[in-house]
């Protein structure tokens, strides 16, 4: 983060996989908040930055209105939903039955958690758990293809609380005082996430069927509120992300994906497992090769809002607008950007082949 030290390092491990897989930065269109608007793009491959400033979130806007809700769980046999908190927020419940999901496991659910362990006064299951129960659906599932998103809740704020064995401090004006106490709690939560996920991917290493891991932050807390969003937008709306083979079919090609939007992950994970794809996803690697990530441009009167405009923003950083696109890139986006309108207010004639499930 701009303008701040940390004593020590609370993601040590997550550094070192980014290291030896394809990883990056994930630019974000939500700061403190908007996990459901990340979820939409992942799930639909489609972008937030392409819809008008009044439709700012697709959970509960759009998808009811949809005819068919084109998903990448779609091409997948079993698709199972772990949200280890209630689902009570963005329609969640309702998006993911029309998305078609099997089952939907949360608090409070049919489909029970098994695994609800929380660290200290911690009031979330913690991140170990919440691999735990991945685990446990991915050795159910013993044919067929299959889909887990987990949206876990381990470091969400607020953080009014604190973990006994604090290791982290900071300096620097980018965390104000009022916030201290919670960017520690935060920063120790990070490094219990830092160490499960190393026990996660060990795990799936020993699971004997092909997965691919996709790892990202949604969005990154609202504690940095000495540090001005028109001077430092772009770097409070990137989050770490990398994507994983597990040894069963190992494949580590590292893809150029300095600096994605989350509408390319779908497009990356199937590049990363060598898998055909359908017309829809060979439009989206090709958008995610050749197109910057795409967003919507942070505005200086908020910390959480944006302005509606549409950037671009390229692997070193740099912020383009769409005038600012080669005559290739543009030709691209603008079939992106003809689909989309297609799927979400069209006629919808192109859902068949976002649906369509592929063989290998």
């Amino acid at each position: 983060m701009p303008e701040t030290k940390i004593t020590g390092d609370p993601i040590p491990n997550l550094r070192q996989i980014k290291t030896e897989t394809t990883s990056g930065l994930m630019v974000s269109t939500g700061y403190g908040g908007g996990t459901a608007n990340i979820e939409w793009e992942t799930l639909s491959g489609l972008s937030l930055s392409n819809l008008a400033p009044t439709l700012p979130t697709p959970y509960t806007q759009l998808v009811d209105k949809q005819d068919v809700a084109p998903n990448f769980s779609n091409l997948f046999d079993h698709k199972i939903m772990i949200h280890p908190y209630v689902a009570t927020l963005y329609n969640r419940i309702h998006v993911f039955e029309k998305y078609g999901f099997d089952a939907f496991y949360y608090q409070g659910s049919e489909d029970e958690l098994s695994h609800t362990d929380r660290i200290s006064g911690s009031p979330y299951i913690s991140d170990k758990a919440a691999y735990a129960e991945t685990l446990d659906q991915l050795q159910k599932a013993s044919t067929g293809t299959q889909f887990i998103q987990l949206s876990t809740m381990q470091n969400h704020g607020p953080y009014d609380y604190t973990y006994p064995d604090n290791e982290f401090d900071f300096i620097g004006p980018s965390v104000e005082k009022t916030n201290s106490q919670a960017f520690r709690t935060y920063m120790q939560g990070l490094k219990y996430t830092d160490d499960a996920l190393v026990t996660f991917l060990k795990e799936l290493d020993k699971i004997q069927k092909p997965i691919t891991f996709v790892f990202y932050g949604d969005h990154l807390p609202s504690l940095y509120s000495g540090l001005d969003m028109a001077e430092y937008g772009i770097e409070l709306h990137e989050t770490d992300f990398f994507v994983y083979n597990n040894a069963y079919t190992r494949n580590q090609q590292k893809l150029t994906t300095d600096i994605v939007s989350p509408n390319y992950f779908s497009a990356l994970s199937l590049q990363q497992a060598n898998l055909k794809v359908t017309p829809y996803y060979a439009l989206l690697t090709q958008l995610a090769e050749k197109v910057p990530a795409m967003t919507t441009n942070p505005a200086s009167s908020s910390q959480n809002q944006f302005n509606g405009t549409q950037i671009f923003v390229t692997d070193d950083g740099k912020v383009l607008d769409e005038g600012d696109l080669t005559k290739e890139q543009k030709a691209i986006f603008d079939d992106y950007r003809l689909i989309q309108y297609d799927l979400t207010v069209g006629e919808q004639y192109s859902a068949k082949w976002a649906t369509q499930k592929v063989t290998k």
